[in-house]
């Protein structure tokens, strides 16, 4: 397996969720598996629409878990094209097979839409993801493309992977990855300038600190009270272009920070001068990875 394989990035303890998924998914008796009994088949994976494989090893833990084995005909992270199409689809329609599974038959659809459903979400972040990092490069935005923390609870770990898989950044994971400091953080503490002080003397020198501000002079205070990054939330137009600059022009040259542009933003946005600005750095969206689109996944039985 190459060095860098996006596997690598998962923390060891997490295939403990896939028990947690089978448990949920077959909390008694299983009818179906009665039915089909335990002879050894093989499956195949299809792919039905276009889109970015991700989700890799979390099928494959998932039919581990089944002590079956899954031979992949695709590299995690490669887009799937009618390209990919098996011989004889001749209608545009997306056919690909994307893998082989093997193993008695009952595990192997007692695996089956767990494994799909997984990699049929990731891969549609995954999708999103890469659409809107190519759009943001296609209209020569060269800083940081991010996704954000509204995720799906117990399901982060998903979806912040198909991100990076898609190859955008995975902004913050959690709570403890990075202090954001939002306008509730701010009106409770009394101000900007103290709720920034209140967190570098918690947190010391080796975490950022992301402020999310509403106007040009609260933007100022943030960074002359020490934020790493500024979010200029809900910003646009010419009001975001202006802000960013003049912020940039003043006190680019005594402080260091990063300029964050959020809020609204889409794929169907995201080419409007105001969001790509050479003077913003970091563009973050919930667009990748709320109410995507799924990538379209069977299994299917190989006939005999």
């Amino acid at each position: 397996m190459d060095e860098h394989s996006y596997a690598n990035l998962l923390p060891p303890s997490w295939k403990s969720v896939v028990i947690g998924w089978m448990q949920e998914d077959c909390p008694s008796f299983d009818w179906g598996g009665y039915v089909v009994g335990d002879a050894e088949r093989t499956a195949t994976l299809w792919c039905k629409t276009e889109g970015v494989l991700a989700g890799v090893p979390f099928v494959n833990a998932v039919f581990d878990e089944m002590q079956c084995t899954v031979q992949w005909n695709f590299q995690e992270g490669v887009l799937l094209t009618t390209k990919d199409s098996v011989q004889g689809t001749s209608d545009g329609r997306v056919k690909v097979a994307v893998a082989h599974v093997k193993g008695p038959t009952r595990n192997v659809l007692l695996g089956e839409r767990i494994a799909l459903n997984t990699l049929a979400r990731c891969s549609g972040i995954a999708t999103a993801s890469r659409n809107m990092l190519n759009a943001a490069r296609a209209a020569n935005f060269h800083g940081i493309v991010a996704g954000t923390r509204k995720t799906t609870p117990g399901f982060r770990l998903v979806e912040k992977y198909a991100m990076i898989v898609g190859g955008v950044d995975a902004h913050r994971y959690d709570l403890s990855s990075m202090v954001m400091l939002k306008d509730n953080h701010v009106w409770s503490t009394g101000s900007i300038t103290k709720a920034v002080q209140a967190a570098r003397h918690a947190a010391g020198f080796s975490l950022r600190i992301d402020v999310e501000v509403q106007s040009q002079a609260e933007a100022k205070e943030a960074i002359e009270a020490g934020a790493d990054v500024v979010m200029l939330d809900n910003m646009v137009g010419d009001e975001l272009v202006q802000c960013a600059r003049e912020l940039k022009r003043d006190l680019g040259q005594k402080h260091r920070f990063l300029l964050e542009s959020s809020g609204g933003i889409t794929l169907a946005n995201l080419k409007q001068d105001a969001h790509l600005d050479q003077a913003i750095d970091i563009i973050s969206t919930s667009a990748i990875h709320q109410s995507t689109q799924h990538i379209d996944f069977s299994l299917k039985m190989d006939q005999k």
